[in-house]
């Protein structure tokens, strides 16, 4: 019997990439150019994963829509010129995660995509620089979908593979991911070492540890051996 298609969509800031540094300066920088105090940061990092003007407005939700928009953009100007600068190294992969896609990725019935609250630009460039092209069929980005947790990235992945919501992961380091998941009626992993504490992540199905604790997980939920 052929066995039916999975499709594993990963979160990309906190779940594959560790970018809490570049997102925390960049936001600095956006609001000192508009002589704004800086949140937190733990403010910001609670942000991260919705769409950018949605996470602008949560941090300074008194402020007017035209000063939000200045924010916005100049959030995407600062993130622009550190990407261009530091490369690779201003958002690196977690530890085990490029073993485990590649792992996955050689599985003949598993599709991977991404479902994130980055740009088309910051995602393609993001895949440019870890060599990623080439492996996730499906990519879903902020310019095209309501904010997280809408179900609207995962509905419409699902629509692109073809494949069923239960034969479907959504992998995510915040609540914003798992009540995504929970909404598209598709299994919600969440993983501990990204910018949302474990007790936010109650929608999950399951919380992992490591990225290396992935493959057992999803055997776990599909009742088969990925080897």
């Amino acid at each position: 019997m052929t066995a039916p298609l999975r499709l594993v969509l990963f979160d990309v800031d906190g779940t594959l990439v560790d970018s809490q540094a570049s997102i925390v300066s960049a936001m600095t920088a956006s609001f000192q150019a508009v002589s704004l105090p800086v949140p937190d940061r733990a403010a910001i990092l609670s942000i991260v994963g919705l769409s950018l003007p949605v996470a602008i407005a949560r941090l300074v939700p008194d402020q007017p829509p035209r000063m939000q928009a200045r924010l916005v953009d100049g959030y995407k100007q600062a993130y622009h010129a550190q990407r261009l600068q530091q490369g690779a190294a201003g958002s690196p992969l977690f530890p085990g995660a490029r073993d485990v896609i590649d792992r996955l990725h050689a599985t003949p019935e598993i599709l991977l995509g991404v479902a994130t609250g980055k740009s088309q630009r910051g995602l393609d460039a993001l895949l440019e620089v870890h060599g990623l092209e080439q492996v996730f069929v499906t990519r879903q980005v902020a310019d095209h979908h309501p904010s997280k947790p809408h179900p609207s990235m995962i509905a419409t992945a699902l629509s692109e593979t073809g494949v069923a919501p239960g034969d479907a992961v959504m992998i995510g380091d915040t609540s914003f991911d798992m009540e995504m998941a929970q909404a598209a009626r598709v299994h919600g992993i969440g993983v501990a070492w990204g910018y949302h504490d474990r007790a936010r992540l109650a929608a999950a199905r399951k919380v992992i540890d490591s990225f290396d604790q992935l493959p057992g997980t999803l055997a776990e939920f599909w009742g088969q051996e990925h080897e």
